[in-house]
Parts: structure tokens; C-alpha cells; sequence
């Protein structure tokens, strides 16, 4: 939704204001209050509600996940990319739970700094804001990221829905003006305190001047909801994960809240402030709406009460940690002003780096997703991320460590046990299943140990824990092929008789070993479990119509015709190895570069 930079207003807590501690303020900050006139619209707010999540509960609800709306002032980034990936694998396994999901992704398009990056770029703000939002749907198509709904905050139903939220929360008496003068970053679009700043009054994250502004606001009394916000996150443990992250966020309300500046009055590039057309509003008071406008169909005439009723409360906003405090502190106090539902669960993830170090263009150890994903494919770049870095925390990228886990988890755990099974199927069986698999495992535990990891996979999903169901799912493909290598089918053929009908046998139970590993890592890397689903037999309708079910044992049928064996995940070459004079394995992906916008680049 924004980029780290536009963050420190809220972070450091230098421009939110409360009008009820005004001496507490900085010597050059000028401060004086009007209140509007409060009117009988809304009021039902008044008592700033909570929201009990089980009001919401219910089979036929909806699960409505979101990603932030990223920041546009330049193309996606890793950490956006990530992000997006652990949400789509979260939406996938909902799916294939058999509940109807609304996954809502999109981009936050408004501001000062988007206006600048468009000039500097000679383009106008919407060309830019076009060019950047459509590398984002470039790059979600790349990584198979299956969402629902994507919203820009340009779209003329996001901006109805946000004037008529300011509305209601303007006539429930928690909008105000105040003059605000200060010294003001352009890049971070916020105030500075002087002690943050650096010689020559130099903003600490961009290294540039901050300017002196002086500005008539409107903002919102976020420290009336001081009490309701306390009660819901000591109530309501859930709402803010993980647990650590809740404990930051009661740290920051339990030291008190302070309102915060909801427009500029020096923007032109924003949605204009109802009945005051010379302020626009500001990014983040626009763009968290972005979350129920998404939910607005195009077709219906844009309208709050319709959007909530297609799906919100939201079951899940997933975000990276450094926005942690506008969604769960400013965000619900927005919503209870409005008289609306909380969303469930805040989820914070961490942040990634690259070989141990923070990422920056200065140190020029960036990662670009587009080159990543052309590079090494979706599923490995799905894969590494959500299997090597422990939801929640920081994780860390190595070009080393990434060829390597790839190449052992998919390339030779996964897909070599099904291109050898399916090879020694083609030569002995003509291809085809000998028996039912329900038949094949009978009079072996197999089975069991299968349906316990199945389980492991499916509650580790539920809990968000997507590295530890990645290891449950892995751990069924070790198990198949030390089955494989016990029972060296290979070797009971060359016996023939009994001992060659027992080998067929074994081949069933590893080919449905491969069906169930097929759906349950479907969430993470669905282009590869349908290559896999492929090779069994199984049609693209049939793969897409699979459910979580279907991974009980059963499936395959005797007199089933499999596909020819073909690697569906061929081993990466390892630039380490031919350095070290090591013979390289062939390469499995081919890098190919393709175009680029430039100007996208540039942006």
C-alpha cells in the first residue's frame, strides 16, 4: 500500500496530534481546533461498538483475504511479491476447503509522490499510475496468483465509497480542522520532527532537505477510540497475528494515541474532501478503503452499505510488519467511527534480505520478481519463499540456497520419484494401473503414515503455518521414495510371477503417493501439481475442480492409463558447481528475458 518511506509518520508518532494534550506539541507547531457541525447521520457509532466475530460466523460467509494496495510510485518489489504469494497460497487452500474465497489485491495510486514520480517521468499522474498498476497484474499473472478482485484507488467506485466513509465519520463528529505547521518531507509525504533529522534538515531515509510547510487540515480523533481499541486487542487475542505483533501493537496504544492528519491541503493528486474541494484526502485514509471498495461490483452503482454486505468483515489482511500500525491501530479505529465491522486478523509478516544483508538499490543487491520468476519459474520462486522462510518472521534469499532447496525438494524428492515410477510403469505395465490403489496398499501401514502428513499439511495451512505444511507435504514424498527404494520394484519384475504382480502394486500405491502430494501442494505450487496431475491421467477440469477430499486415499483406479514419463521439474544448474569444475547437471530452465517496459523500469 505504501512504500517503507511513507510509513514514519505514524511510526514515530511526530504528526499525529491530540487536540485533548495540545502542550504537549512541538514550540513550531501551531495548533487550533474547529470542529464541524455534527448532524443525525451515523449516529449508531457513537459508542464506538465492538464487533463480535462470531456474529459473522457461518458456512455460506465468504473468507475475503487482502494484500496491502502497493504504493505506485515505482514497479513491484520482492517484498510485494511475497506478500502476494503467501496470500494466494492461502486463498488456494481456502479453496480447495470448499469455501468461497474473495481474494482482494490491488494498488494504491494517490498522493504527492505519485505525481512527482510522473513528472519526472514526463507522463502525466493517471498515465503513470496505468503503467505501474498494470506491471503489478504483469507480474501477479507470472507468479499464478489467482486473485479475485483487483481495485484501484483511481476508480471512480473506490472514490464514492471513500467519500461516503468520510462522510459518516465526519457526521459522528470525528472529523476536525486544525493548522499544522511543520517541516515536511515530499518523498516520505509527512511531517518530520527536527530531532530526527539530519544536518541541514535532511530527511534520514532519502538524504534530501525537508521544506517548511504550513498547512489547515482536517483530522481525525483517533484518541477517543483509545479504550475501545484496548478492549478489542485484550479481548480478541486473534485479531492482531503473530502474538508478537499483537504485543508491539498494545505497546503503542497502551503509550496513548494521538489523532493524525487525514488531508493536504497542498495535493491536487487525491480524492477531493467532501464539501471542501481545495483539500484532498489523505493516501492512507483513501487507500485502506480500497479494502471494501474491491468488494463493490462493477456492474451495481457504488454504495458502503452494498459493498459491506458482499463479504466484509474481512477474514484476513495480510501485510508486511512496517505497516502494521495503520491496519491494526488507525484502520479499526476508522471502522468503529464508521459503525462497521473489524476485520478478523491482522496477519504482519517480516521482512526479506538478500545473503544476510538488507536490500537497497545503494548497496545494488536488489532483486527484481520479474527477473526471478523468468529465471527460475513460479513454482520454484512459490516454493522457496514459502518453504524456506517461517511466516511472520524475516527470511533471507541466497541464489545458492534458493538452486539448492529447489533442486532437492522438487526436482529430486518430488519429481524424480514420479518421472521413475512412471518410467517403470511404461516398461512393465504398458502405462496402465494393475489395481485400485485402495487395493494395492492393503496389508502395509503406508497408507496410514500418508493420511497422518495429510493431516499435518492441512493443519499447519489453517494455522498460517505455510513453511511447516510445505516440510508435512515434502515429508510424504520422502516417504514414497523410501518405499520405492525398499521395496526395489524394479528388481521384483525381473522375477516375474507373484513377485512382479506385488511390483505393480507398489507402483500404484507411489503414483497415488503422487495424486495426494499433487493437491496438497497445490496451494504453493500450483502450475507444478497440475503437471503432476497431468502425468496420472487426470484432465485440467478434473485438477481444477479437485477439493482437499481429494486427498484421501482411493483415488486411482485400476485399469487408469497414465500419461508418457516426463520430467515436470528438471534440476537448475548451479552456477557454484561449474565454478568449483564440478560436471554441471543439465539445465532445467532456460533464462530468457522479455521486454520490459522501459519507462516502467525507470518509474
Amino acid at each position: 500500500m505504501a512504500a517503507a518511506a511513507r510509513i514514519n509518520f505514524f511510526l514515530n508518532h511526530t504528526n499525529p496530534l491530540n487536540y485533548k494534550a495540545a502542550a504537549h506539541l512541538r514550540t513550531d507547531l501551531r495548533f487550533q481546533r474547529r470542529r464541524p457541525k455534527t448532524t443525525s447521520f451515523c449516529t449508531r457509532a457513537s459508542a464506538a461498538p465492538l464487533h463480535d466475530e462470531s456474529s459473522a460466523a457461518g458456512g455460506s460467509d465468504p473468507f475475503v483475504l487482502t494484500t496491502p494496495l502497493y504504493y505506485v510510485n515505482a514497479p513491484p518489489h520482492l517484498g510485494s511479491a511475497y506478500t502476494t504469494i503467501a496470500a494466494d497460497a492461502i486463498a488456494r487452500f481456502q479453496r480447495l476447503l470448499g469455501k468461497k474465497v474473495i481474494f482482494v489485491t490491488g494498488t494504491d495510486e494517490h498522493g504527492e509522490k505519485i505525481a512527482a514520480a510522473a513528472a519526472s517521468n514526463a507522463s502525466t499522474p493517471a498515465q503513470h499510475c496505468d503503467l505501474i498498476s498494470q506491471s503489478y497484474i504483469s507480474l501477479w499473472k507470472q507468479l499464478d496468483i489467482s486473485y479475485d478482485r483487483f481495485i484501484r484507488t483511481t476508480d471512480p467506485k473506490h472514490e464514492a465509497i471513500v467519500k461516503e466513509f468520510y462522510s459518516r465519520v465526519l457526521a459522528n463528529g470525528d472529523i476536525y480542522r486544525a493548522d499544522y505547521e511543520g517541516l515536511y518531507c515530499v518523498n516520505c509525504e509527512e511531517y518530520k520532527d527536527e530531532k530526527e533529522l539530519l544536518e541541514n534538515n535532511c530527511c534520514p531515509t532519502h538524504l534530501k532537505p525537508c521544506v517548511a510547510r504550513k498547512e489547515d487540515n482536517y483530522f481525525f480523533a483517533l484518541s477517543k477510540y483509545q479504550k475501545s481499541l484496548e478492549e478489542t486487542l485484550a479481548t480478541k487475542p486473534n485479531f492482531v497475528q503473530p502474538s508478537f505483533r499483537l504485543n508491539e501493537v498494545q505497546g503503542w496504544v497502551k503509550n496513548g494515541l494521538r489523532d493524525f492528519s487525514i488531508s493536504r491541503a497542498l495535493v491536487d493528486w487525491g480524492i477531493p474532501v467532501p464539501n471542501d474541494s481545495k483539500q484532498t484526502i489523505y493516501v492512507w485514509f483513501d487507500a485502506l478503503l480500497g479494502y471494501i471498495s474491491a468488494l463493490s461490483e462493477d456492474t451495481e452503482q457504488p454504495d458502503l452499505e452494498r459493498a459491506i454486505s458482499s463479504g466484509w468483515p474481512a477474514s484476513l489482511h495480510l501485510i508486511g510488519k512496517d505497516i502494521l500500525r495503520f491496519h491494526a491501530v488507525y484502520w479499526p479505529a476508522m471502522l468503529m467511527s464508521a459503525g462497521l465491522g473489524l476485520p478478523k486478523m491482522v496477519f504482519g509478516h517480516g521482512f526479506l534480505t538478500k545473503d544476510g544483508m538488507k536490500m537497497g538499490k545503494s548497496l545494488g543487491n536488489t532483486i527484481e520478481p520479474n527477473d526471478l520468476v523468468q529465471k527460475f519459474g513460479s513454482d520454484a520462486v512459490r516454493y522457496f519463499f514459502l518453504r524456506e522462510v517461517e511466516f511472520g518472521n524475516d527470511g533471507d534469499y541466497s541464489e545458492e540456497r534458493f538452486i539448492n532447496i529447489v533442486n532437492a525438494h522438487l526436482a529430486n524428492s518430488i519429481g524424480n520419484l514420479l518421472n521413475r515410477t512412471l518410467g517403470l510403469l511404461k516398461k512393465n505395465c504398458q502405462s496402465t494401473l494393475a489395481v485400485d490403489s485402495s487395493i494395492a496398499v492393503e496389508g502395509t501401514t503406508f497408507k496410514d503414515t500418508v493420511e497422518k502428513l495429510v493431516e499435518k499439511a492441512r493443519v499447519h495451512y489453517g494455522d498460517l503455518s505455510l513453511s511447516s505444511a510445505c516440510e508435512a507435504v515434502l515429508e510424504i514424498s520422502h516417504t514414497g521414495n523410501l518405499y520405492m527404494d525398499e521395496r526395489a520394484p524394479w528388481s521384483l519384475f525381473k522375477q516375474g510371477g507373484a513377485a512382479s504382480e506385488a511390483a505393480a502394486k507398489d507402483l500404484v500405491i507411489i503414483l497415488e503417493t503422487m495424486r495426494i502430494i499433487a493437491i496438497a501442494l497445490s496451494p504453493v505450487t500450483p502450475s507444478l501439481s497440475w503437471r503432476i496431475y497431468g502425468q496420472l491421467g487426470y484432465s485440467k477440469d478434473q485438477f481444477d475442480a479437485a477439493t482437499w477430499s481429494d486427498t484421501k486415499w482411493g483415488g486411482l483406479k485400476s485399469g487408469q492409463v497414465m500419461a508418457q514419463p516426463k520430467p515436470i521439474f528438471a534440476r537448475i544448474e548451479n552456477p557454484t558447481e561449474e565454478e568449483n569444475g564440478k560436471e554441471a547437471p543439465k539445465k532445467a530452465v532456460k533464462k530468457q528475458k522479455l521486454p520490459q517496459d522501459k519507462r516502467a523500469v525507470e518509474a
